[in-house]
């Protein structure tokens, strides 16, 4: 069941206010917000979240001071009943080949029309709007009406990046629920499983709690767990094989719960190798938690993390740590060997929510570990938010 004492009005409150006064200092009007994830951070409103991330068939056009207009898929406008947040329900025009077929030159110039007339009659046709991912063709057709567009990503990204409090309860109601859902899924771990049977026990105990759906599928064992990124398949679980498993939970209230454990088949004790594969992803893991505090700077955290042994380099995770929220978000914080080509600066701030990864295994061993901590940055230092235990047995 979900927590009922969270104040929904708050939290839907909170997001919005976060959203417009980093579009206000930017000098943005109002934003067309396609992806279904920050259409529910802004207003709440949920619809078939997945199955609308790629097809374009609903968006919410938010002003930085005025009416904030949920274009609804066909058929579900009631759903947004009830939501404050949100000034009115339109239909939306779904502007794509296979909603318009042949047609769809006409459908996107539609669209685009419309989205003119919305701007013109909240904002004025001379203002700043952000427009987020469309396709081709639409924004062709919204550029060739004379609309001064940009991106809004830095302002979206920039909000969703600070939690307010109801936030952070809703983060912490998921990782509770989610630890339960690995609790029953590791109960059931012995060799001769497969790795998707194993994996549906943790998705069914995820979904029974109000959870929304698992945005990834990295359950794997044995050779599948070197290089990472291997998904869950029919692979049967061999006896002593590790399980190396990220949750990548949209879980209670759509806030993500990231962290990741690797565990032992069993029936033996853990080899040494595994045992030391382990013992360094942890110590990796828990030494960047220990370095992370308000005002360090990303180039600083990188400066600071962790070591990484040239032997485990080849196929580390791409990332130290990075943002999370209603989904993986920004910042991205960088191994040393990698910022001087991915990385970008920017301060850790309280209110920001992060995960701290761990890969290792390498070219040379047959399998490798995966473990992860999801925490929050308070004004003074960090809180952990992921509680769910290591392993004894592997630890050594």
């Amino acid at each position: 069941m979900l927590d009922t004492t969270i104040d929904q009005v708050a939290l839907r409150a909170g997001r919005l206010a976060r959203l417009r006064s980093e579009m206000a200092a930017r000098d943005v009007a109002a934003v067309l917000l396609t992806d279904p994830v920050n259409i529910r951070y802004a207003s709440g409103a949920r619809n078939m979240q997945i199955f609308t991330a790629r097809n374009p068939a609903r968006y919410l056009f938010v002003t930085v001071d005025g009416p904030v207009v949920l274009y609804e898929f066909t058929g579900a406008l009631h759903l947004a009943d009830g939501l404050e947040t949100i000034t009115e329900v339109r239909h939306a025009t779904t502007a794509s080949f296979v909603a318009a077929g042949e047609a769809i030159a006409d459908v996107e110039r539609c669209w685009a029309g419309e989205i003119r007339d919305l701007v013109a009659e909240t904002v004025g046709l001379e203002a700043t709007v952000g427009v987020e991912r469309v396709n081709a063709g639409a924004a062709i057709a919204l550029a060739n009406l004379g609309l001064n567009l940009v991106d809004p990503q830095e302002a979206v990204e920039r909000a969703r990046a600070i939690k307010t409090p109801d936030e952070v309860a809703c983060q912490i109601e998921s990782m509770r629920a989610t630890e339960r859902a690995m609790a029953a899924m590791e109960a059931e771990i012995r060799p001769g499983r497969s790795e998707n049977e194993l994996w549906s026990v943790f998705h069914q105990h995820v979904i029974a709690q109000g959870g929304d759906y698992i945005e990834t599928r990295l359950l794997s064992s044995g050779e599948h767990t070197n290089p990472w990124f291997q998904e869950t398949s029919a692979k049967v679980i061999g006896e002593n094989e590790l399980i190396a498993f990220d949750t990548d939970v949209v879980g209670c209230h759509g806030y993500y719960a990231d962290y990741s454990r690797t565990f032992h088949a069993g029936p033996d004790d853990p080899s040494a190798e595994q045992r030391e594969l382990y013992r360094i992803a942890h110590e990796q893991v828990h030494h960047n938690l220990s370095i992370i505090e308000p005002g360090l700077t990303f180039a600083g955290y990188s400066e600071k993390a962790w070591d990484l042994p040239e032997r485990y380099a080849p196929h580390r995770y791409y990332l130290s740590a990075h943002g999370v929220g209603m989904t993986g978000e920004y910042p991205y914080l960088y191994h040393a060997q990698d910022f001087g080509s991915f990385g970008y600066d920017g301060v850790i701030e309280p209110g920001m929510t992060l995960c701290v990864e761990s890969f290792i295994g390498g070219p040379d061993t047959r399998e490798g570990v995966k473990l992860e901590q999801q925490l929050l940055v308070t004004e003074t230092g960090t809180e952990l938010l992921s509680h769910y235990p290591f392993d004894d047995r592997l630890l050594g």
